[in-house]
């Protein structure tokens, strides 16, 4: 079939070299089509900006290791300063410089709290690690995609040779009957038949043409490829791995598919989660130093307009008395959430299960069914051919020349899709287990 392909297309080409003058034509594979999605696609370019954050935001959390430190400057006015005797019965002004300014840089740094900063830095690059699998889910979806797309324009090249081998049988039999007319051996309404079984063959022919270009437009548009390229499928139609049995997939499904490791990943967040909250029960410890010039100098009398700068340094140590009994039924709740993840890991791992054995039995029966169908092809072939001889020696009536006809159409159609629907499946077993 790909040779015939090949052949038709080298021959158009040929004749008028001018159609394709301004168009790109490119023989791909289903793997060409999946490389080029994976670099082109522009979902996944949005989605690999969800990395980029995360990794970012990593960064942010890695900050907390470095000490924070503090720059204060004030300016202000000082109003003068009444001393009231104690009964209230004097009271007296005291000048005071108006202008008041000061200046102050502090610093501090964690020491302990259970490990609290290094297990956010974990957790953050745990929740990197999940968006990279949720890149990778979306890579086998715009794959799959693609190829979906890639394998209906196949299907569509094969249809259109079936239809056009079909309107050249159409078109000798329409000149059989012709002659037959001309010599009056039937009536005008056999030759309008045979002229409208031609014309239902170019509707047919048609749909397709226009079918093709909207699928080669879209698909065209997702690899990254100019509009007006022309896609060539090359992909070989025999039957790939159809020995391997489906506990093997199910196996590589465990070990590959970007669900699963979700799904296993969230239980070590939760568990991360869980460390972080035991932190609360830890005292927190921190270094700190700072050092303030201030003006005036109001801690005498008279007071000095001048300004007075002192330093400090030391170790400080807290701990919140009412984590003793909030921590524990935080903790509680962490464990619960990660129970939940385990059992949405358990939950994964069946429809993964049954996701697989469902692809799996799928293609074995597309494998089956294309082999029915190339009988029924045959069938259909040798029973048109039965039928006419019997229509040319005038011992068939035109109606079950036309039936014959329909069925091997039919039967041909039918086939060409049994074919690309053998590689159809087995790239949704590959998607099932995650390894497309």
């Amino acid at each position: 079939m790909v040779h015939h392909i090949k052949t038709a297309l080298s021959l158009v080409i040929g004749l008028f070299p001018a159609l394709f003058f301004s168009q790109e034509i490119k023989q791909l594979t289903a793997t060409d089509v999946a490389e080029l999605a994976v670099k082109n696609h522009q979902q996944l370019k949005v989605s690999a900006q969800n990395i980029d954050i995360a990794k970012q935001n990593t960064n942010v959390v890695r900050l907390q290791k470095l000490p924070a430190i503090t720059a204060s400057v004030s300016q202000f006015y000082l109003g003068d300063a009444v001393a009231i005797d104690k009964d209230f019965s004097n009271s007296a002004r005291i000048p005071m410089p108006h202008y008041g300014s000061s200046y102050g840089v502090q610093a501090s740094q964690l020491i302990f709290k259970g490990g609290l900063v290094n297990k956010s830095i974990e957790l953050s690059e745990l929740r990197e690690q999940l968006s990279e699998l949720d890149l990778e889910k979306n890579k086998q979806d715009v794959k799959f995609l693609v190829i979906s797309n890639y394998l209906d324009i196949y299907k569509i090249l094969n249809q259109q040779e079936v239809f056009q081998n079909n309107k050249k049988l159409a078109q000798e039999r329409l000149k059989n009957i012709q002659k037959f007319y001309q010599q009056g051996m039937i009536t005008r309404n056999e030759v309008i038949r045979a002229e409208l079984a031609i014309k239902n063959l170019d509707q047919g022919i048609l749909t397709l043409v226009n079918n093709k270009k909207i699928l080669n437009y879209n698909l065209s548009i997702a690899l990254g490829l100019s509009a007006d390229t022309e896609i060539i499928p090359v992909e070989s139609l025999e039957s790939k791995e159809s020995g391997i049995g489906p506990d093997y997939y199910i196996s590589l499904a465990h070990e590959s598919n970007p669900l699963m490791k979700s799904a296993k990943t969230n239980i070590d967040v939760a568990d991360k989660n869980i460390e972080i909250i035991k932190t609360d029960k830890m005292p927190t410890i921190g270094g700190f130093g700072g050092y303030t010039v201030q003006r005036p100098v109001t801690t005498r009398n008279p007071v000095l307009d001048m300004y007075s700068g002192g330093w400090q340094t030391g170790i400080s140590l807290s701990y919140n008395i009412d984590n003793l009994y909030k921590t524990k039924e935080r903790v509680k709740a962490g464990e619960l959430q990660k129970n939940q993840a385990g059992e949405v890991m358990t939950l994964t791992q069946q429809n993964i299960d049954m996701a697989v054995n469902a692809a799996y039995v799928k293609y074995q029966e597309s494998i089956q069914q294309a082999d029915i169908l190339n009988d029924a092809k045959q069938l259909a072939e040798e029973n048109y051919k039965i039928t006419e001889a019997k229509y040319l020696n005038q011992l068939a009536v035109q109606a079950e020349m036309i039936d014959a006809q329909n069925q091997k159409l039919q039967s041909e159609l039918d086939y060409a899709n049994a074919e690309i629907n053998v590689l159809y499946q087995y790239y949704n077993l590959l998607k099932s287990t995650g390894t497309l």
